[in-house]
Formats: structure tokens, C-alpha cells, sequence
């Protein structure tokens, strides 16, 4: 594990945050209120009840803030943006074991919103990253007709897809049936 279960799982969250915008994935994925209750039960976001459509657009606000992060060419620059998100919101560090996880660290305040809870605790997580040199395990996915981001938690920073068994077998499909073409050419 190179991240704390819960900066990993914080991290995750904020992927398929970030991928769900139409700008990256084609489709809106987080529309209503409905599909984003589902997200907040997917990653098991802990004090969030009685969403409205008002976290709906708070959320896809946050997203496109976050998705920089993703593309910043140097440290100093994913810093600026991360420290963008976490200055837009009350942050309370506070030490919690809940729904059978150890002891592991919030950064939202009691009583916040969806938006502010994924801006506080995935806005520590990211800086937890840039902080340790390893901002590159934030980046886009490599697939040419992908826009998706990924985050890196290979040992050897060697994941190169959003997911292999579509982008990455695609073009490993695509290349093996270059090289029977010009094999069959010659």
C-alpha cells in the first residue's frame, strides 16, 4: 500500500468523480440526485444524508475544479489547484473509526455537504500525494480516443489506462492487427 486505505479510497472516489463529467466520459454520469446517492453509497461517503439537487451542482462545480489536478505539468502547479479546493472549504482534522475501519483521519467539518466533505478530506488526499513526489500517479489515460484520468497505485507507476480491459486491450488489439497487416503485406 503506498497511501492510507483512506487517502487510496478518497482518491478513487475522486477518479470516478472526475470521469463522470460529460467532458471526459461522453455522458453526464452524476445527472440527479438519485446517481449521485448511489456514488455516495458506492464509496461509502460517511455523514451524508438528504442530498438535493443543489449537492448535484456543488459536485459537478468541485469536479471540474479537480480535474486540473490531473493534467498539471509540475507540482507547484497541481499544488495551486489543490490548495484552490481546499481554501473554498471549512477544513476540521479529527480522528474516526466508523463502519469497521480503524482509526483513519476526516478533514470535513460535522454537518457538511457533499461538495465540502469531498472537497476537505479528497482535497487532503491529493495534496498527501503532491506532497510525497508523486504527482505523476495523477494523469490522463493514455488511449488516444480516451479522456478519462486515472491515479497510479501500481508499485511501479506503470499503469498506463483507465482500465485495461477497454482502452488498454483496445489498443493492444488494434496494434497486434497492425503488425499481422504489415507481416502480411511483406
Amino acid at each position: 500500500m503506498i497511501f492510507s486505505h483512506d487517502t487510496e479510497q478518497a482518491l478513487l472516489s475522486i477518479v470516478e468523480l472526475v470521469n463522470s463529467s460529460p467532458e471526459r466520459n461522453g455522458k453526464e454520469q452524476l445527472p440527479d440526485v438519485a446517481t449521485l446517492d448511489e456514488f455516495v453509497a458506492r464509496h461509502r461517503v460517511s455523514e451524508i444524508a438528504g442530498l438535493t439537487e443543489r449537492d448535484v451542482h456543488d459536485v459537478h462545480s468541485l469536479r471540474e475544479r479537480i480535474y486540473p489536478i490531473f493534467t498539471a505539468t509540475s507540482d507547484a502547479e497541481a499544488a495551486t489547484f489543490i490548495n484552490a479546493i481546499i481554501a473554498t472549504t471549512p477544513v476540521t482534522p479529527r480522528l474516526t473509526d466508523h463502519d469497521g475501519y480503524p482509526l483513519h483521519m476526516h478533514y470535513f467539518i460535522p454537518g457538511a455537504t457533499l461538495a465540502e466533505h469531498l472537497a476537505a478530506d479528497c482535497g487532503i488526499a491529493l495534496a498527501q500525494v503532491v506532497a510525497a513526489g508523486e504527482q505523476e500517479r495523477l494523469r490522463s489515460c493514455e488511449a488516444p480516443d480516451c479522456s478519462e484520468v486515472l491515479v497510479d497505485l501500481s508499485r511501479n507507476r506503470c499503469k498506463r489506462y483507465c482500465d485495461a480491459r477497454t482502452c488498454g486491450n483496445r489498443l493492444h488489439v488494434a496494434a497486434y492487427r497492425e503488425r499481422r497487416r504489415a507481416a502480411a503485406a511483406s
